[in-house]
């Protein structure tokens, strides 16, 4: 397969896919490896998730410069590292507590005791996108080596230069080398991996995610969805519009807007929309491409080739039907990139696309409102339900309409307050934007495991003579 150089345009990476031969065989030998990576014990997983997380460090200049020509970005590949070994941390000191499980007595007999054991899914397979390749791929596979589990992951065939030196991270600590399995290639690579694992995770798009749900449902094995975005803001009379237009552009440029919880659409209460609007572009003005490292820039180029014309469809429809682009609004080949500068857009409605599909693209489209009722009827009118952000006048009144909205994460006076809650909060996807529990907060560790009873009775055995009530 070839791979994009988002940067420049060329295809300057080649790789061999891994085969579905190859993948059932490295999942057997998985498996094999997993009774004992998950008899040795807890502390002994502890331990040599420490060791990779500092194999990790060691190989650090290495796989951020890879995710670096994955992705066309510098500083966001270095955070993604450092998020991963957070991950390792916080999962390893969460776990002891997470996954005790004492013997109890039954409530209506003190003779019965009973304890449920947690038994591991033996291989979770994980299937990560091209936004956040390394990030999105140990958000899950984290937990479950933790819950004993052995992971297969595949991620993007976009991004999928990071794997070698990665791989290299894994093979310095031995206990490793067939407990995370790494293979690359395209749908049919995902498709191998599905039939192979006992479990499913993935990260992408609702489109996919069907796909996988059916299969996985074919296979009689658990799904846990990811799936996509359309996150909304409000912004309620008396809001600080300052803070609201930082926060939203803030969210919508990330990842040059590339981010499942970025903030897609934005209504704005009637009374101040011209002046909110006025700030959005106001602050649109001072921000700047990155053409390179520590360049002061603030956005660059999409990384996936194809999402600049997805972008730009949205855009042409939108103005087909009667919306204004108020700053930005053209997708452009530079020298091989693909840019989008921050765009405004006003005067949409929910019949065009901009307003309805995922875009995953620095756009910032606006609508008024009358009502808070016509507010919380447009946020919940969509098939998505991932997260979303409220602004008001204080987090009272912000919070009292955060709870109308039917979302997994409200963020109240901010955007994306989610991104930080990783082990301190649970959310749950809505709708179809995911399915399964929640990948945040500790307890995330139960996902991976199957709950066994041991049931043990220390008193008597009824006597056969009781049984005589049954005879007729």
């Amino acid at each position: 397969m070839e791979v994009r150089n988002p940067r420049s345009g060329e295809r300057d990476y080649r790789f061999e896919p891994t085969s579905a031969a190859d993948i059932a065989a490295k999942a057997r030998a998985a498996r094999d490896a997993q009774r004992a990576w998950f008899s040795g014990g807890l502390e002994r997983r502890i331990a040599i998730l420490k060791k990779w997380a500092e194999s990790l460090g060691r190989h650090a200049a290495e796989i951020a410069a890879a995710l670096s020509v994955d992705t066309g970005r510098t500083r966001i590949s270095h955070e993604e590292l450092g998020a991963v070994e957070h991950f390792i941390h916080g999962y390893c000191e969460a776990a002891p507590q997470v996954l005790a499980q004492p013997f109890r007595k039954f409530s209506h007999n003190d003779e019965i005791i009973f304890k449920t054991t947690l038994v591991p899914y033996p291989l979770v397979g994980v299937i990560s996108p091209w936004n956040f390749p390394l990030v999105l791929s140990f958000i899950d596979a984290i937990p479950a080596l933790v819950a004993g589990a052995a992971v297969m992951i595949k991620p993007s065939e976009v991004t999928p230069r990071f794997v070698e030196p990665l791989q290299r991270s894994i093979d310095d600590v031995p206990e490793l080398a067939r407990i995370i399995t790494l293979v690359r290639g395209g749908a049919e690579t995902g498709q191998a991996v599905v039939a192979n694992s006992d479990a499913i995770v993935f990260t992408g798009s609702i489109k996919t995610g069907r796909k996988i749900a059916l299969a996985a449902a074919e296979a009689f094995i658990p799904a846990f969805l990811e799936l996509g975005g359309k996150d909304p803001a409000v912004v309620l009379a008396g809001s600080d519009l300052a803070r609201a237009a930082t926060s939203i552009l803030r969210s919508a440029i990330y990842n040059t807007g590339q981010v499942c919880y970025a903030i897609e659409r934005v209504y704005v209460d009637a009374s101040v929309h011209d002046e909110f609007v006025a700030e959005l572009l106001r602050q649109a003005a001072t921000l700047r491409r990155s053409h390179a490292a520590g360049d002061g820039g603030h956005y660059g180029p999409f990384i996936f080739e194809a999402q600049g014309a997805i972008v730009q469809a949205q855009l042409q429809d939108a103005v087909a039907r009667g919306a204004r682009i108020l700053s930005g609004g053209k997708v452009e080949n530079v020298g091989g990139a693909i840019w989008l500068d921050p765009t405004i857009v006003t005067g949409v409605d929910h019949g065009m696309a901009v307003m309805t599909e995922e875009t995953f693209g620095p756009v910032v489209p606006v609508m008024k409102f009358d009502s808070v009722e016509e507010a919380a009827h447009l946020v919940n009118d969509t098939v998505f339900g991932l997260s979303g952000a409220v602004f008001g006048p204080d987090t009272h009144t912000a919070g009292d309409f955060a709870t109308l909205m039917e979302a997994g994460g409200v963020s109240i006076n901010d955007t994306e307050l989610q991104r930080g809650m990783m082990f301190d909060g649970e959310k749950t996807a809505f709708k179809m934007s995911g399915m399964g529990g929640s990948r945040y907060g500790a307890t995330s560790i139960l996902r991976y495991v199957r709950k066994r009873a041991l049931i043990a009775n220390e008193g008597g055995i009824k006597p056969l003579t009781e049984l005589s009530e049954l005879e007729t």
